[in-house]
């Protein structure tokens, strides 16, 4: 009788062979592709390898590549710098709109009027004023007595005709505007008294049409001031970078004191809010005096209204067997 032998312990096994063969088939890929399978189970395959980078775009650069700067990082052109200011030339208002008409101090006082003898001028000037003695009290002076006064023609030093009265009860300057004339007392007071009419009077202003006569232009006016301010603005802006820098600040004071000066003469003028003649007059005079110290001329035009060089004709082409000449004088004609 033969001894009985412990039955030997089971041996494990790999998964894969403890598994059935029919699983096996089912989960296992073609012959062709069982290579690649096996290696994708047990992490070899390409899961494991690196991710390639794309390929360079032929004739460009792959975005992110080293020294390579963002689109949204790369510097800017610096913008261009604005263009210098240019100075701006209004017409010179004309001395011939103004001879014989009878014009009124702020539109409604007194009387002005301004005529040619020869090659110069003269005036008729009556003041309005107040007495002296009663200063309640209305009163008139006749300068000359009513005869026409002669008056010396100082030129343009500001741009506009400048005449002046060389009498010693009230000497006078006169600054021929656009339909109106600008009077400055030449004293050191703005008043002239006349002892023997007992009659103190202020002839600064502007002297011009009545109110009546402005109202229907008032859109007119206020289009034209725009364009006489914007000159102002222009010329003041050259003349201040032109000027030295001890200069500047005369200027500045000076251009300060525009606004001040139109509002305090123009507000005397009988209706001024409604047509806004005398601010367009004052503003007009102050651009064109800037324009003068520039050394422009009022006679050249300005650069909205100057007129445009005529477009040079083509000459037509050349004809076999034609004489030039006569082709020439066929396009004169």
């Amino acid at each position: 009788m033969q001894p009985v032998r412990p039955s030997p312990r089971p041996v494990a096994l790999p998964v894969l062979a403890a598994l059935p063969l029919a699983a096996v088939l089912m989960v296992a890929p073609a012959p062709a592709s069982a290579q690649s399978f096996l290696e994708e189970l047990f992490g070899i395959g390409r899961a494991a390898r690196p991710p390639v980078p794309p390929a360079p775009v032929p004739g460009g650069r792959v975005p992110g590549a080293p020294g390579e700067v963002p689109p949204e990082a790369a510097p800017r052109p610096a913008p261009a710098p604005p263009a210098p200011p240019k100075p701006v030339v209004l017409k010179t208002p004309s001395d011939d709109a103004v001879l014989g008409q009878d014009l009124q101090q702020n539109g409604n006082a007194g009387s002005l009027r301004l005529d040619r003898a020869g090659a110069g001028f003269t005036a008729r000037v009556t003041l309005a004023g107040t007495k002296v003695s009663q200063p309640t009290e209305s009163c008139k002076v006749a300068i000359n007595d009513g005869q026409p006064l002669a008056l010396a023609d100082q030129g343009k030093p500001s741009g506009v005709t400048q005449l002046a009265s060389s009498g010693p009860a009230c000497p006078l300057r006169f600054e021929i505007l656009e339909g109106s004339v600008m009077v400055t007392p030449l004293a050191e007071a703005e008043s002239c008294v006349f002892t023997a009419s007992d009659c103190a009077t202020t002839p600064k202003g502007l002297w011009g049409p009545g109110a009546a006569t402005l109202l229907p232009r008032a859109q007119e006016f206020d289009s034209a001031r725009g364009v006489a301010d914007k000159a102002v603005r222009e010329n003041y802006k050259v003349m201040t970078q032109r000027a030295r820098r001890e200069d500047v600040r005369p200027i500045v004071t000076e251009q300060a004191a525009f606004s001040s000066d139109r509002e305090q003469l123009c507000r005397a003028y009988v209706r001024e809010g409604s047509h806004g003649f005398c601010h367009l007059r004052f503003s007009e005079a102050r651009a064109l005096s800037l324009a003068t110290r520039l050394g422009l001329s009022g006679a050249a035009p300005t650069a909205s209204n100057a007129p445009r060089p005529a477009a040079r004709k083509r000459p037509a082409p050349a004809v076999e067997g034609m004489n030039p000449g006569f082709e020439a004088g066929a396009q004169d004609q």
